[in-house]
């Protein structure tokens, strides 16, 4: 294995910086005098960072034929074939991936969309029309936010820039929300005047329109053929995907590995295709905890990565996580968010694209899904519902919320519907069903929102090649059994990747990567955690009652052990919220 210097070195002591600024656009007439406005007419207004030659232009675009403007972040694995289509030569281009899309609109319009593989967040403008569209790729890999009241309608890719724009009344729905998932799913942010575009969707104004450009559906395909055959097209898929999803070939190219199946996949498949070198980055939490070296590092050994192994020690945890939580977002309450930035601030020291394997479980049957397919056999003998077993499997805050809630926002929030409904009563198997939510949700909302928002404040490419929309689609054909069918899970993609990874990581038993907060609340953090949620000027003191904080804060009564992830939950809302009532009193002045 080539193991550096940086094996169990400790964490990074790197000051964090700030986000740098990103682009905004207002749908309505806005002052002359407003800063930092590149483009604009009566009803449109383009603003964007300045540097020192001038604005940021890489973020907006005007098409061939001068009708469209087009502003947002873009990423195309199928840049070629597109030049192609428009007549233009791929080797002289000088574009950006923005300028193809705005010629690729003015010629097709919204029939533009289904040409596009990859990961964007665009707003259009048409100039001939005045029409405003909203778009978001099929899977959200791009985030886009809108507000929603006033006579001006701002949009940007991240929720903090449009602090400015919005009242600080949360939405009672979303912190419900929240409390039973650890992170907000669905189109509402935890701002009441603040949405968030769904993927797969186009939003126009003015009439406020919303329309489906892609929808995840079940369309299962050769239930007579063997596991072998489905296995052998999701591998030619995968070797496809991840090629593109490389940096150029003379460029090094980074993994998060955690010794898991899905992400050691990926290192495997990297380390084949790629020339340059592969760096991968696991961590550890210190002699007190479990721990997944053997296995990481069995991979590394295996694929002859430079492998970098992070230690990260409680105090790292507790005193990184207000930084942490100023680059989310929507609040997370994933203990893993402080371990993916500070991995990531490691990580670009080596390279500036990092592949991860998010999207294994989501799309393959993974292990999460056993207790809702265990009540679906025995709910009749639990008396749950499957909307409550779903939100109880999450293992958060879902059976508290009479308790913690206080009454008037129990009130306002009990009988307003869940966002998982239509989904979960749909006519696709079961399996099917839980995955797509958990896609659709899961990974739009959590996860691969995580990977954008902490990747770049660690300034790196993050890309899930795993949660591409086309691995998604072929997951959606591959009939449910050969992805969790009893004890195991991910038949498919083990099968996929067996002749590229050790017997002893194809078959281990699923873990997870496993964060220490009920020792951390328990041994470490539990005073400053007292003085943080208990205090009666605690952002949360108008909305969560403090008796069963309290409780849980001294483990009282924690049978299943699951306090100490409650309280993360807490912590990190608390300081999401102080983070970004800053901000938000900060840019109004």
């Amino acid at each position: 294995m080539l193991f550096d210097a940086f094996k169990n070195r400790k964490s990074p002591k790197i000051e964090f910086i700030k986000t740098a600024p990103t682009w905004r656009v207002a749908w309505g007439t806005v002052d002359e005098s407003y800063e930092n406005i590149a483009w604009r007419d009566e009803k449109f207004s383009v603003v964007l960072p300045r540097t020192t030659s001038g604005f940021l232009t890489e973020k907006l675009a005007i098409s061939s034929g001068g009708r469209f403007v087009v502003v947002g972040d873009v990423w195309l694995t199928n840049q070629v074939q597109l030049l192609q289509k428009l007549g233009i030569e791929p080797d002289s281009f000088q574009g950006s991936y923005l300028q193809v899309v705005a010629n690729l609109w003015e010629r097709w319009g919204n029939e533009s969309l289904h040409q596009l593989v990859g990961m964007f967040a665009l707003v259009i403008w048409d100039r001939e029309r005045q029409v405003l569209k909203l778009v978001r790729d099929r899977i959200g890999v791009r985030t886009l936010y809108y507000t929603t009241t006033g006579s001006v309608r701002w949009i940007a890719p991240q929720l903090r820039t449009l602090s400015p724009h919005r009242s600080s009344d949360l939405d009672l729905v979303a912190l419900r929300d929240y409390l039973c998932c650890a992170f907000v799913p669905g189109e509402r942010t935890l701002w009441e005047q603040v949405r968030e575009l769904r993927p797969g969707t186009v939003l126009e104004f003015p009439d406020h329109k919303v329309e489906a450009y892609w929808q995840l559906q079940e369309q299962i395909v050769a239930v007579d053929q063997p596991l072998a055959w489905h296995g052998d097209r999701l591998r030619e898929l995968l070797d496809q995907v991840v090629q593109e999803y490389l940096p150029p070939a003379n460029e090094p190219v980074g993994v998060f590995l955690s010794g898991g199946l899905d992400s050691s996949c990926i290192t495997a498949l990297a380390a084949k295709f790629h020339k340059a070198p592969v760096h991968t980055f696991s961590i550890h939490f210190g002699s007190e905890c479990p721990n997944e070296l053997e296995f990481s590092s069995l991979v590394a050994s295996h694929c002859q990565t430079q492998h970098h192994i992070l230690e990260i020690t409680f105090k790292d945890m507790w005193s990184r996580l207000r930084s942490t939580m100023a680059y989310l977002d929507d609040p997370i309450g994933d203990p893993l968010t402080v371990p993916n930035l500070l991995l990531g601030r490691l990580a670009r020291e080596s390279v500036e694209v990092v592949l991860n394997g998010e999207g294994g479980d989501p799309c393959f049957g993974g292990p999460k899904n056993q207790p809702m397919l265990i009540n679906s056999l025995y709910g009749s003998v639990t008396n749950q519902d499957a909307l409550q077993a779903y939100l109880i499997s999450f293992q958060k805050c879902a059976v508290d919320l009479h308790q913690l809630l206080k009454p008037e926002v129990l009130t306002e929030v009990q009988t307003a519907p869940w966002v998982f409904e239509e989904d979960l009563y749909s006519q696709a198997s079961y399996l099917n069903r839980l995955m797509a939510m958990n896609i659709k949700f899961k990974g739009a909302d959590q996860i691969l929102t995580k990977v954008s928002n902490l990747t770049q404040a660690a300034l790196l490419h993050g890309r899930s090649p795993l949660f591409d929309q086309r691995v998604i689609d072929l997951s959606m054909e591959i009939p449910p059994e050969y992805k969790l069918s009893g004890v195991e899970e991910k038949a498919v993609l083990k099968q996929a990747i067996a002749d590229i990874l050790p017997e002893a990581i194809i078959h281990r038993p699923k873990s997870g990567m496993m964060v220490p907060v009920q020792l951390g609340f328990r041994k470490y953090w539990q005073q400053e955690a007292k003085d943080l949620l208990l205090n009666r000027n605690a952002a949360i003191t108008p909305y969560l009652n403090q008796l069963p904080i309290r409780n849980w804060l001294n483990y009282q009564g924690d049978t299943w052990s699951r306090y100490g992830v409650k309280l993360w939950l807490l912590v990190s809302l608390e300081i999401w919220l102080q983070v970004n009532q800053k901000c938000s009193s900060e840019s109004k002045k």
